[in-house]
């Protein structure tokens, strides 16, 4: 499937690489600082992106405290927080916060993504996920982590119950006329009156009708039943595809679910890229290779048991990977990790090392070089665009917009400029007109 002349979508998000924080120019503390959050979505903002994609987890991971002290993102701010902070210093970019349907309950966060989305005038984005790290039951008084079906079954209907409070109100329900006294209008308040399996939620919403009428909803799941949530619920998917023939394969497989479920708008296929420019081939290859050198083993071990839901301390890190059991963590990252373990042969220290650094999709090169690659996924059916990590911040931010963003506006495939002036109007997807909740 060809897409010549369309666009790309792009949104970025903090970097994972574990090696990221250490790497000479690097700011360790980049996440935990407001002024620098702010700056980066500002720079965002001067090349054109879409949004600024904010990951979440709602606990410290499992690992022990010597490998805890190596990772640098055991503290983050609050997306839900810092969010608001950021639309008073940003005019365009979208601005997506991760925010679990396991451990919130569907009125709070309705309520908070409304907010957002009226303070932003429109830019608000929610990552729906179901919480994969089993330390947050901890944290929420529960002895066990919800089970994983369980946790999807919850999530649809959590997302159910958000867009009715959405439709709380008509967007002209507020006439607040001060001669006559009226406020509102009575007959353009909705009562939800949900009583489901996990949630008895009466409204209406204390919030204005956000301006997207629904922020736009975003889902990674990779999992069969995260996939047919992100059908039903979703407009943005954020996966993890590594090469382009399978990206094509789920591109297509996720149009064909949404079309099946009744769903009138395509989906915005947005893989995951790890990014690492430099002037030269050579010279990007040596930041990507120094770069993983700054990772401890240790942690990577650590990170690598956390990924498969399983415990590898006992096992010869030199060998190969054993047969690892089901868990209850995340089903599609422990499939991811293991057909990389098998696809490359890899050791089990080597495996760690790859996963502590990045596992999925790399572009590393010229600003030319990469805009080949984004530019050959875009028009093959493989994606709508990319979530961009960079090689550390804030330089790797700073060098894509001064180098790879000139050459991707060069050849049409970026914005010159914001057109739209709500987030869904700069993604190219339609805003839900009255009622759609109510089918």
């Amino acid at each position: 499937m060809s897409r010549m002349g369309e666009r790309l979508i792009l949104l970025a998000m903090p970097s994972i690489h574990a090696g990221a924080w250490r790497y000479p120019g690097a700011d360790p503390g980049f996440q935990a600082s407001f002024e620098q959050m702010a700056w980066f979505a500002r720079t965002l903002e001067q090349g054109c992106f879409d949004g600024l994609f904010l990951p979440d987890t709602l606990a410290a991971r499992a690992a022990p405290i010597e490998t805890l002290v190596r990772g640098h993102s055991i503290v983050t701010l609050d997306p839900l927080t810092l969010l608001p902070a950021l639309a008073a210093v940003t005019q365009h970019i979208g601005l997506i916060g991760t925010a679990s349907t396991t451990y919130n309950e569907p009125y709070m966060l309705a309520r908070r993504l409304a907010s957002l989305d009226v303070i932003s005038g429109g830019r608000a984005g929610w990552n729906l996920v179901t919480s994969s790290n089993p330390n947050e039951a901890a944290n929420f008084g529960a002895e066990q982590h919800m089970e994983h079906g369980a946790r999807y079954r919850r999530a649809r209907e959590f997302c159910t119950v958000m867009d009715g409070l959405w439709e709380s109100w008509d967007q002209d329900a507020f006439c607040r006329d001060a001669d006559s006294g009226l406020y509102f209008d009575a007959e353009k308040m909705h009562v939800l009156d949900h009583h489901g399996p996990h949630f008895s939620v009466r409204g209406p919403l204390n919030v204005e009708r956000p301006v997207q009428s629904r922020p736009v909803v975003v889902q990674a799941g990779a999992s069969e039943a995260g996939r047919q949530i992100a059908a039903e619920t979703a407009e943005v998917i954020f996966t993890y595809q590594t090469d382009k023939e399978s990206a094509q394969q789920f591109y297509a497989e996720m149009q064909c679910r949404a079309r099946a479920a009744g769903r009138q708008q395509a989906l915005k296929i947005i893989p995951a890229v790890f990014v690492v420019w430099g002037e030269t081939l050579a010279q990007a290859q040596e930041k990507r290779r120094r770069l993983d050198l700054l990772v401890d083993d240790a942690s990577s071990l650590a990170t690598l048991s956390i990924a498969l839901g399983h415990d590898i301390s006992h096992y010869d890190p030199h060998g190969p990977l054993p047969d690892i059991p089901e868990s209850n963590a995340s089903k599609s990252g422990r499939e991811r990790v293991i057909r990389l373990a098998r696809s490359e042969d890899l050791s089990i220290i080597a495996l760690a090392r790859r996963i502590c650094g990045y596992q999925g999709l790399e572009m590393v090169g010229t600003a030319e070089m990469i805009a080949d690659q984004m530019q050959l996924w875009l028009e093959c059916g493989a994606a709508d665009g990319f979530n961009i990590m960079f090689s550390h911040l804030p330089g790797g931010a700073t060098e894509f917009v001064a180098q790879v963003v000139p050459e991707l506006q060069q050849r049409g495939l970026l914005r010159l400029q914001y057109e739209g002036n709500t987030f869904r109007d700069n993604l190219g997807l339609r805003t839900p007109g009255p009622g759609y909740s109510r089918g």
